[in-house]
């Protein structure tokens, strides 16, 4: 399975996993995702949204650049839709520097990876 379809089935898995991200080595995709997911907080009044974000790492755990949302399901209008984006980002940029095992971080650096963010809905 390509590593980016495992952290997308991991953030959905394990959405309501406790992961203290800056606390562990991380040594899979699923305990990333985990951690990602520890992070999230999704604004308060938004219902039944979504948001994908596109991002790759660097072998030290930060972002390579900004991630970039890839597909956005909000209802409501532009503010609510911008509001819930704006929050999934935040969370990921907070989140990192995450801690990769050697073995992790040997093969981590610049591949895109997803991660689902949803409403507590």
């Amino acid at each position: 399975m390509h590593m980016a379809n495992k952290l997308g089935m991991a953030g959905v898995a394990l959405c309501a996993a406790v992961w203290p991200a800056h606390a562990a080595t991380l040594n899979s995709m699923n305990e990333v995702g985990a951690a990602l997911q520890a992070c999230w907080s999704p604004p308060d009044g938004i219902k039944k949204a979504k948001v994908t974000l596109s991002f790759s790492f660097k072998r030290d755990g930060t972002l390579i650049g900004p991630p970039r949302p890839t597909a956005i399901e909000v209802d409501g209008d532009a503010k609510a839709r911008k509001a819930f984006v704006d929050a999934a980002v935040k969370a990921l940029q907070q989140c990192v520097p995450l801690s990769f095992s050697p073995k992790l971080a040997q093969g981590i650096s610049g591949t895109v990876y997803t991660q689902q963010f949803t409403s507590k809905d």
